[in-house]
């Protein structure tokens, strides 16, 4: 491996230890959790209608843009969203 390689792991390797590090990496852990919950019990989607790689990763762009959609929805309901110019 290469000199340069090796460095930059290590400071990747002291940041994640750092306690900010941490806090950032338990964070990254919970939060897409939540959006493949939702889309599990209540889009009820446990499997994907087609097959295939190609086929599956357009499923799950679509299934991700109605969750962002929704979520948009339902914050500018609720006056939270601000205004493009």
């Amino acid at each position: 491996m290469s000199l340069k390689y090796h460095r930059y792991k290590q400071q990747t390797r002291e940041k994640l230890r750092s306690e900010e590090g941490y806090a950032m990496s338990v964070r990254r852990m919970i939060e897409p959790e939540s959006v493949f919950g939702q889309m599990k019990n209540n889009r009820n989607c446990r499997r994907f209608l087609l097959r295939g790689l190609p086929k599956v990763s357009l499923e799950v762009g679509w299934l991700s843009l109605a969750h962002n959609l929704l979520k948009w929805a339902a914050m500018h309901q609720k006056g939270r969203v601000r205004e493009q110019v």
